[in-house]
């Protein structure tokens, strides 16, 4: 029986978690993960890691890996109750005004991002973006309660939407939809003999650092990763390069941070598995956790699969559960036979 795929997506995204704060979310990755593999934990550094082991001894180590943080905000000082505030993670400024929030504080507070009304502004000023440091949060607090707030994180107050056809939107869908997709992947091999040991990495930290997949790799010390991130859906209003559609497969990339026997394999088995893809080619930094797992230890070799997705880094991320789909079909059929059938790189 298929995992319900919308209600693990809404139970991680609705799962507050900004970079370096992301201990709820963390905790329900664990709770999702731990029916479909033989052991979880979570390391010192914040990441969730569950095992399918194999029962062969001395098995080759496979991770893949989706990153569990999302970009939010912090606070970092306090005008008359009124809270200013700077990015953790890549926010665009112009998506902020009008927006709620959620204050990660003891218990959490409702905010909203405060903006200046049409009547009182200036010729001009509403034709124009703000700058984050012209922001700040208004969450009805006195002078002393909006001080004792510095150094609180908050993240965008946002629920996980079905559209038509298949879509969702939301907040956090990267990366958790990557994670979903591991969970996804760990079901479809829940009747399939492995001839490797399989870990599922929720990395923490990928937004601000990439720090929490360098740790979870040189902990585990695989033979080789797999980075399943997001990458640029198309939309009317976005360049057609680098872009691909939603709901016509996942993507797969090449390039300096990629190991080719995995990239090939990966092209080779959607193409046995009639998977639809694309490939993405990546002339440098990969923007995932491949590019510092790849130099971990003596060296990873490292792939990165991505799912299509829209408006990235907004409340209103979009994409297709098909591609979702898709992208653990092909993770699974990557696994299997992997040790039988990959060859010199599996030797000592």
């Amino acid at each position: 029986m298929a995992m319900d795929t919308l209600a693990s997506l809404t139970a991680l995204c609705t799962a507050n978690g900004p970079s370096g704060r992301e201990g709820l979310a963390l905790d329900r990755a664990a709770d999702l993960l731990r029916p479909l593999v033989d052991q979880v934990w979570q390391d010192p550094f914040g990441n969730v890691v569950g095992v399918r082991r194999c029962g062969q001894e001395n098995a080759r180590r496979v991770v893949i890996d989706a990153h569990l943080d999302e970009v939010g905000l912090v606070i970092t000082g306090a005008k008359e109750g009124f809270l200013t505030f700077r990015p953790v993670g890549g926010i665009d400024p112009r998506i902020l005004p009008d927006q709620e929030v959620t204050i990660l504080s003891q218990p959490p507070r409702l905010g909203v991002v405060a903006v200046l009304p049409p009547h009182v502004q200036k010729a001009g000023e509403g034709d124009k973006s703000l700058d984050m440091d012209q922001l700040c949060l208004d969450a009805g607090l006195t002078k002393k309660e909006g001080e004792a707030l510095v150094g609180t994180f908050a993240v965008p107050r946002s629920r996980v939407r079905s559209l038509l056809n298949g879509r969702v939107s939301g907040k956090a869908l990267d990366d958790r939809a990557g994670f979903v997709t591991l969970l996804r992947t760990a079901q479809l091999l829940r009747d399939v003999p492995l001839d490797v040991d399989l870990y599922f990495l929720g990395s923490s930290r990928e937004e601000t650092n990439g720090g929490g997949a360098l740790v979870g790799a040189f902990a585990l010390d695989p033979h080789c990763f797999v980075a399943v991130d997001v990458t640029h859906a198309r939309t009317p209003d976005g360049p057609k390069e680098g872009t691909f559609p939603a709901g016509e497969g996942t993507v797969i990339g090449l390039g300096p941070n990629i190991a080719r026997w995995m990239s090939r394999r990966l092209m080779d088995k959607a193409e046995a598995n009639q998977l639809p893809y694309a490939l993405e080619v990546m002339t440098g930094h990969s923007g995932t956790n491949a590019w510092r797992v790849q130099t971990a230890r003596e060296g990873i070799a490292t792939a990165v699969l991505s799912l299509p997705l829209k408006y990235m880094h907004s409340p209103v991320e979009t994409l297709d559960l098909a591609d979702l789909e898709t992208t653990a079909a092909l993770l699974a059929a990557f696994v299997t036979d992997l040790a039988k059938e990959g060859g010199a790189w599996l030797a000592d």
